[in-house]
């Protein structure tokens, strides 16, 4: 790789992660990208994480670690990594995932390339796999990794309400734990909303297809995600979350008739999650009466895939 490469800021949040963080350390370490720094949030954590991290950057000339004095959640962490970035670049790691050592060169070359043939911003998402508690693994096919990469309101739309346009491969989500993008794009819509506990990475990406990005992936399978529980992952806090997602889009729902709709599917989820199955045939009925042909569109399309993985990894395995 050329002396000339640019600055790569491989960045990650912890908090209360001393069984793992080591381990994805050492993934950052491993890149094999030449111009990186390592930057790493602490988000006050309650045991030894931060002082796992200090021991390990110590000494390193491009690693480091920034501590926030009070707990604050991932979408401030996030926040914090992309004020204090560096690099041209910024590809992000969890606490609790390990990424093989190509992550970032891959990722990198994938959006120049992409650059050179499109106007306006490009993200790249990597493609991975999951490992649930249980054993059970399952493969993570990144958005825009194969078929034609959706862009522009399209993902906006689909991420909001799950209207998907045919030709366009929306593959595994948005997850911030496998993104890489310019800083200067990242910051040009805003970043990481502060607020979110939950869902930060969702909302960012909305704001990025507004802002007409292209959204491509790795057809590489680059990083192992480890599905862990916590209380940043409970069903009410990502209800939370979805609800103020849609609040803060809701100008562009209200003008496509979809505020009603986005409102109430996440209820449904919370109820599916929370295990009131009461509550979730009284809500579905609700959505059916007001919404059927698109409620029974989504159903189908989401329903028997998430009882099929259900099953396999686990009631709950499918939240991370």
């Amino acid at each position: 790789m050329s002396a000339a490469a640019p600055l790569v800021t491989i960045a990650m949040t912890c908090f209360d992660a001393r069984e793992t963080v080591l381990r994805a350390l050492e993934s950052a370490f491993a890149q094999d990208w030449p111009s990186r720094e390592i930057l790493v949030v602490d988000d006050a954590s309650a045991d030894d994480t931060a002082t796992i991290v200090e021991t390990a950057v110590a000494g390193r000339s491009d690693a480091r670690l920034v501590r926030h004095s009070r707990n604050s959640g991932v979408g401030a962490a996030r926040a914090t990594l992309l004020e204090e970035a560096r690099g041209t670049f910024v590809v992000f790691f969890d606490d609790d995932d390990t990424s093989g050592p190509s992550r970032v060169r891959v990722q990198i070359e994938r959006i120049l390339a992409e650059e050179a043939r499109r106007p306006g911003p490009v993200v790249c998402y990597a493609s991975g796999r999951r490992i649930y508690p249980s054993g059970h693994a399952m493969s993570i096919d990144a958005i825009g990794s194969r078929d034609t990469p959706p862009s522009g309101a399209d993902v906006a739309a689909w991420l909001l309400v799950y209207e998907r346009r045919p030709g366009l491969f929306y593959g595994g989500g948005t997850p911030a734990c496998s993104l890489a993008a310019r800083c200067e794009d990242l910051r040009r819509v805003g970043g990481f909303d502060p607020r979110l506990r939950r869902l930060e990475d969702v909302d960012l990406a909305i704001r990025l297809a507004f802002a007409g990005a292209t959204f491509v992936g790795t057809t590489e399978r680059l990083y192992t995600q480890y599905a862990t529980t916590g209380n940043d992952k409970t069903p009410e806090r990502n209800l939370t979350g979805e609800l103020a997602i849609v609040e803060k889009h809701a100008a562009f729902l209200q003008e496509h008739g979809l505020l009603d709709y986005a409102r109430r599917w996440p209820m449904l989820r919370y109820r599916h999650f929370a295990g009131d199955r009461p509550g979730f045939v009284r809500d579905l009925v609700g959505l059916l009466l007001r919404h059927p042909v698109r409620t029974t569109r989504h159903l189908l399309a989401t329903g028997p895939k998430r009882l099929s993985h259900e099953r396999a990894a686990g009631r709950g395995g499918g939240r991370r």
